[in-house]
């Protein structure tokens, strides 16, 4: 299933569409579902050697380059990528609106085209196997020392670590 596909499977997969697509700008979103290692953006740029950035909260766009703001940890941070690029959203980017009956109805006559990974030329074989899960062993329970030299003690002869 989808959700199975790893990162760098769903990255090789995009790379795949955007060299037959070739767009001039590739928008995804900054976390996924299942995982939210925020991977897929970052793998994505990196493969089809295109700029990026990540967190976009504002994005402007002209004829041949990107303007993105992103928050970070002092405020606010503006970068200007050359196009084609890739970004990654942050929830702020934009205000989600309902759709509307007229627009539902010419969503149906649209054509969409639907593709198996194979058409693509990418393999999506799982290349991770899961052999054994197990929750740890409990934590034993500590003990009080009487003072510094009984603690230097068993540091040293029961612990070994010094």
């Amino acid at each position: 299933t989808d959700a199975d596909l790893q990162p760098l499977a769903v990255a090789k997969l995009l790379k795949a569409l955007i060299d037959k697509e070739q767009p001039s700008l590739v928008i995804l979103g900054k976390q996924a579902i299942d995982d939210d290692a925020n991977q897929t953006g970052q793998m994505l740029a990196a493969l089809a050697d295109l700029p990026q950035a990540t967190f976009a909260s504002k994005v402007e766009l002209s004829a041949d380059s990107v303007s993105v703001t992103r928050e970070v940890d002092g405020g606010l941070e503006t970068l200007a990528l050359s196009l084609p690029a890739v970004i990654t959203t942050d929830l702020r980017l934009n205000e989600p609106r309902y759709v509307t009956l007229p627009n539902i109805m010419k969503a149906k006559k649209k054509q969409l085209d639907t593709m198996k990974p194979e058409d693509l030329g990418v393999d999506v074989a799982p290349r991770l196997k899961t052999i054994k899960v197990a929750e740890p062993a409990k934590r034993g329970a500590g003990i009080k020392v009487a003072d510094v030299a009984a603690l230097v003690d068993k540091l040293k002869n029961e612990a070994k670590v010094i």
